[in-house]
């Protein structure tokens, strides 16, 4: 018997199958929307992020460009030179554009106040001596804090949001005087007697250590290449074939370990792209025709830094009083003289107007009388280092210079007693003309007290060797600094002349006559003849041999206190012969040679002291767009 099933539950099986269907063909809808809108989602947030990436790089590389621009700036011209590019707009004008690359095109790039094809560059913290970071902890700088920013929209892009970043950095001016020894160049302590260096010490080139006795240094050592336990034999040619001595002194680095830092960033000058010895003497040398003093080169001349400028020549006194390379009218005196057509009759010299040096310029003495007669000489003696040459001085009487100062109106009208400024830089050129065998140069006398300047110090600069006869800023007689003003000593090369010394003697045997115990506390900016092979008399001497000596000083018998900064920019252009061994031209003395931790303090610093140029970067944020004002590392918004 066959049973028949109900065609209605026929239909109600094919209405569950049609719904099941239906339901997993909308589940699968579901999913494949899902699926479709995740990865909307995905290209979505990826081209976001993508044109958030773009805009931030854009304002990153606005920045960078202007950084590069105040960083050529600064090293080539220091930070006036960038402030005033800052008032004059040249960094806000700043930004990437399409001709450099048409990438840039994309991007529309402004300054966080709305200007558009802008930056922002601003100063957050004005100039401060404070101590310096980094790779120059230790020293102390003028320090200006900068800040650069950015804000860029790309200009076709999907999401209209404004990407902003800034950077904060510092333009820092480091003093040279700072460091105890500081070389432009090679730095070589080769053949030294047992040294030992309180101070820093950093040279732009390589160091030089090979010495038969200890050599110590109780701070940090950097320089740009390497330090060689070696000499010029070894560092030139092959160990062993020259004739410079023996290296068996130890070497100490007593600044933690290791004491030293090699390949170390250059410090330099900002005196534009050209920093070798052979362009930094430019510094001493008086300005050509028509050169802006506020220029990259212009800054750095201590002609236009000084107050007081006196040139002489065969026919001329020219004295300058001013108070800045910018003084619209500077006070000039001027003595014409004759010297008998510079012939020389047997009595000697014929020189016209003397009263009138005598009565201008108290302080200066170029010629002196013959006893017996109504005729002069020149003021001269030999200098036996320079081949027994004649040295002609315009020799200053430092007791009567400061006397001068105080009275004289052309001084006190520019200079007024209580008004703040003060003549404290001198700077002379004696550019005489002569035979070969004379060399034109400048002397000190009296110098046991330099003027006071209100507590400014005292610098004297020339473009001519210099000679320091007896003791030289150091009032109370004693070997130390403590009762000295802040003095520099800038010159083409210096010699130190015992208070000993007569001039009479300068053309015996030197060791017929002795030197004295002499101090001498003055940081020294001075040219060298460098080293030109490994054989004695191709050496410069080295850096205790950068002030050079004439006398018997004993074979260290009577001793040369210095309390000082040694800094060598450049070589000698006019004192030029090579240093020869003790027994040439002297014995040495015993040398006492101090770092002025003075010099490291604020106000410290002789006047006219040079900067070393360097840029530190503080920090870098990507911050809200159009605030100028943002601290990202202040509390809650980190």
């Amino acid at each position: 018997m066959k049973t028949r099933l109900p065609v209605g539950t026929k239909q109600t099986a094919g209405g569950y199958a049609l719904l099941l269907v239906l339901s997993l063909a909308a589940v699968s809808v579901m999913l494949l929307m899902a699926t479709m809108n995740r990865a909307w989602t995905d290209t979505t947030i990826n081209a976001n992020n993508n044109q958030f990436i773009a805009g931030q790089y854009a304002a990153e590389a606005a920045t960078e460009k202007v950084l590069a621009r105040i960083k050529n700036d600064y090293l080539a011209g220091s930070d006036s030179y960038v402030q005033r590019n800052l008032s004059n707009n040249i960094y806000s004008a700043l930004y990437p554009l399409t001709s450099e690359n048409p990438y840039w095109g994309n991007f529309i790039f402004s300054d966080g106040t709305g200007a558009i094809n802008s930056t922002h560059v601003g100063i957050i913290s004005n100039t401060l001596f404070v101590p310096l970071q980094s790779q120059y902890y230790g020293l102390n700088g003028y320090s200006t804090v900068y800040r650069v920013l950015s804000n860029v929209q790309e200009a076709t892009g999907l999401y209209h949001f404004t990407n902003a970043v800034q950077q904060d950095f510092e333009l820092d001016s480091i003093p040279v005087f700072q460091f105890a020894v500081f070389y432009n160049s090679l730095l070589e302590f080769v053949g030294c007697c047992t040294l030992t260096v309180n101070g820093r010490v950093h040279a732009n080139g390589d160091i030089l250590v090979g010495s038969p006795d200890d050599l110590t240094f109780n701070s940090l050592v950097t320089t740009t290449g390497a330090i060689y336990k070696t000499n010029y034999d070894g560092y030139a040619i092959p160990p062993g074939s020259g004739t410079m001595g023996s290296e068996s002194g130890a070497t100490n680095f007593n600044y933690g370990p290791p004491g030293y830092s090699t390949n170390v960033q250059a410090l330099e000058l900002p005196i534009g792209s050209n920093t070798s010895p052979s362009a930094v003497v430019q510094i001493i040398q008086p300005p050509p025709t028509g050169e802006d003093p506020t220029s990259q080169v212009g800054q750095q001349r201590y002609y236009n830094k000084a107050q007081v400028v006196l040139l002489i020549t065969n026919s001329q006194i020219k004295l300058t009083v001013k108070t800045s390379s910018a003084d619209p009218s500077p006070t000039n005196v001027l003595v014409n003289y004759g010297l008998n057509d510079y012939s020389v009759t047997n009595y000697g010299l014929v020189v016209s107007n003397l009263n009138l040096i005598a009565t201008n310029f108290p302080f200066l003495s170029l010629f002196t009388p013959i006893p017996g007669t109504n005729h002069w000489t020149n003021i001269y003696f030999q200098d036996q280092r320079e081949g027994r040459k004649s040295v002609l001085a315009s020799q200053i009487d430092m007791g009567k210079y400061n006397s001068w100062l105080l009275t004289n109106s052309a001084v006190t009208n520019k200079f007024p007693p209580g008004g703040g400024a003060w003549p404290n830089i001198l700077y002379i050129a004696d550019t005489r003309t002569g035979a070969v065998s004379q060399l034109m140069a400048v002397r000190i006398t009296n110098g046991l007290v330099v003027p006071t300047n209100g507590g400014t110090g005292f610098t004297l600069a020339t473009m001519n060797p210099l000679y320091v006869w007896g003791n030289y800023n150091a009032p109370t007689g004693t070997t130390n600094a403590t009762a000295g003003q802040p003095a520099s000593l800038i010159c083409d090369a210096l010699t130190v002349l015992s208070s000993s010394w007569q001039d009479v003697h300068s053309s015996n045997t030197f060791s017929s006559y002795n030197a004295a115990n002499t101090v001498v506390n003055a940081a020294v900016i001075a040219g060298v003849v460098y080293s030109t092979g490994p054989n004695a008399g191709q050496y410069s001497g080295g850096v205790m041999n950068l002030p050079r000596l004439l006398e018997n000083w004993g074979s260290g018998t009577y001793t040369l206190t210095m309390n000082t900064s040694i800094v060598n920019f450049y070589n000698s252009l006019m004192a030029t012969n090579q240093f020869q061994n003790p027994g040439n031209y002297y014995y040495a003395p015993t040398r006492q040679f101090y770092f002025n931790p003075g010099f490291s303090v604020a106000g410290g610093q002789p006047p006219g002291t040079p900067n070393l140029g360097v840029i530190f970067r503080d920090k870098w944020a990507a911050v809200p767009p159009n605030n100028l004002t943002y601290n990202p590392y202040a509390f809650g918004n980190n």
